[in-house]
């Protein structure tokens, strides 16, 4: 692990000094296998294809690595599972438990879209502690993509659950007298920009949680190569062993946050008698 971390920070570093004219250096993330494939092969088509989209090829990775496990530990399921599939019925079973503690009975019908959410944000924060690999949710693009898919799939659900007139009466306050209906023009404009601030709020938090981690082990992992510079040898010190559990440890709580608001905005936008006894 200390050999692989000094030839991807020195790889950093290199990949950061020709961008460093003319622009504000931001943090600092360890390299991957596609800016090293950038370095070698630079001026080449597909290797500055692969570095402009190196977030999306990533977040590809593992969501056709999630796809594969999914296919592949549903394909011939039994009555007595083995161990691959005790262990992906049992994380079903939490996921489930996860969302029906927050939305009661009638939210199995929303576990596949929010262990799906936080099974892939999960690999996506944890992936960057692979040597070679990178975060997705690193890059805001990544993060903003997914708080969007929330957005849309949280009003898509407000509007088959109220119709309509349902949907649009909380946006405008819930009008029932003079005064209601008066504040109109002020509350539907708060209500809706509340409405987007919830999606912009879940990308910057995920997306600086998980930067910030990388950013902390790539300064460490520069840190521990320098420390053993002068014995000219390409290993460095594991100072940055102790972030990479506690990278561990944010980037779970870090799903579990995203997946829990996104169930708790789908909780907001259900019929009041639906989850009026929790």
């Amino acid at each position: 692990m200390p050999v692989e971390a000094s030839h991807t920070a020195e790889a950093a570093a290199s990949h950061a000094a020709p961008h460093a004219e003319g622009a504000q250096e931001g943090p600092k993330e360890l390299s991957n296998f596609i800016t090293v494939l950038s370095e070698k092969y630079h001026g080449t088509p597909w290797a500055d294809f692969l570095h402009r989209w190196e977030n999306v090829v990533f977040a590809w990775i593992i969501a056709f690595t999630l796809m594969a496990i999914a296919y592949f530990g549903t394909r011939n399921r039994k009555e007595i599972p083995g161990r691959f599939q005790n262990f992906l019925e049992t994380v079903v079973e939490g996921l489930q438990k996860f969302v029906t503690d927050v939305l009661g009975d009638r939210g199995k019908k929303y576990v596949p879209f929010i262990g799906t959410l936080f099974l892939y944000i999960l690999c996506q924060n944890l992936f960057g502690l692979v040597p070679g690999m990178k975060s997705p949710t690193s890059s805001l693009n990544t993060t903003i993509a997914l708080a969007v898919s929330v957005f849309f799939y949280v009003q898509f659900t407000g509007l088959r659950e109220n119709g309509l007139l349902g949907y649009v009466d909380p946006l405008m306050g819930s009008p029932r007298d003079v005064v209601g209906w008066i504040m109109v023009p002020l509350n539907l404009p708060l209500h809706i920009l509340e409405e987007f601030i919830k999606p912009l709020s879940l990308s910057l938090r995920l997306f600086g949680n998980i930067l910030g981690e990388d950013s902390l082990i790539a300064a460490f992992v520069t840190l521990g190569i320098t420390a053993l510079a002068f014995f000219h040898i390409p290993v460095g010190m594991p100072l940055q062993f102790p972030f990479l559990m506690l990278a561990v440890l944010t980037g779970t709580i870090q799903a579990v946050v995203f997946a829990l608001l996104s169930t708790i905005y789908i909780s907001l936008m259900l019929p009041h008698e639906e989850h009026a006894h929790h």
